[in-house]
């Protein structure tokens, strides 16, 4: 009896949606209409990157005061920072590629996260914050340099970026709490490391949770395909 209904639940929680189902004529203009969106999303965030550190060159560009970071020594969390981060955006794409129901409109929020961050990005630029951990000179801290340079500051990328995975999986008790704890914890590194202000680190989930929501208004065909995925705890 116990197999049974061990062997129903396991039916029930096993996803139908495949990646033959994601290519198919109902969903496929979906996915390339992703893929290109997280090409601007790239492009976008390019070059605000590159304005951003060619206007910190400007004498104008200061740093300002911060009241938590004015109290908290600096620690040297960069391996949190660069080698878990990147970690973590290879282990979730593994993640969010297991699971093809969920491509489309993953792909659609994060390319949305990219492009309004990269808006923030070129509005208001002030000097990095003194005694940061700056990157040092391996292949992985080139990397973080390549797709961060250390300039753009609000609103933190780190916080915000598995906040929005948990929104996107928040069915998924065990994913939510994964993406939880890595948001608080990237939060709390760049926070000890003096790479973000406060304010980047604690607008970012109101943030985030706002373009959750606007990824959902404006794509709800594909949020309807998270919505209705077998729950697995």
């Amino acid at each position: 009896m116990k197999y049974s209904i061990y062997f129903t639940e396991m039916q029930q929680s096993r996803d139908s949606f495949s990646y033959k189902s994601l290519f198919s004529p109902t969903h496929r203009y979906s996915l390339l209409g992703a893929l290109a969106f997280m090409g601007v999303a790239y492009v976008a965030e390019h070059a605000a990157n590159v304005y951003a550190f060619t206007y910190s060159t400007r004498p104008t560009s200061r740093y300002v005061g911060d009241l938590v970071l004015d109290n908290l020594q600096a620690v040297d969390l960069s391996f949190i920072i660069i080698e878990c981060a990147l970690l973590a955006i290879v282990l979730g794409t593994v993640f969010v590629l297991k699971r093809p129901r969920y491509i489309p409109f993953t792909l659609k929020a994060l390319a949305l996260f990219i492009i309004i961050r990269a808006f923030f990005i070129s509005l208001t630029h002030v000097g990095i914050y003194p005694e940061h951990i700056a990157p040092g000179y391996g292949v992985f801290d080139g990397i973080y340099a390549y797709l961060n340079f250390q300039t753009g500051l609000f609103f933190s990328g780190h916080t915000g970026l598995p906040l929005l995975m948990a929104f996107i999986f928040w069915e998924q008790r065990r994913a939510r709490f994964v993406f939880l704890f890595l948001s608080l914890m990237f939060a709390i590194a760049v926070l000890f490391a003096h790479v973000h202000y406060s304010i980047d680190v604690f607008a970012a989930p109101f943030i985030t949770y706002g373009i959750f929501k606007i990824a959902r208004y404006f794509f709800p065909r594909d949020y309807n395909l998270v919505a209705t995925a077998p729950l697995v705890h």
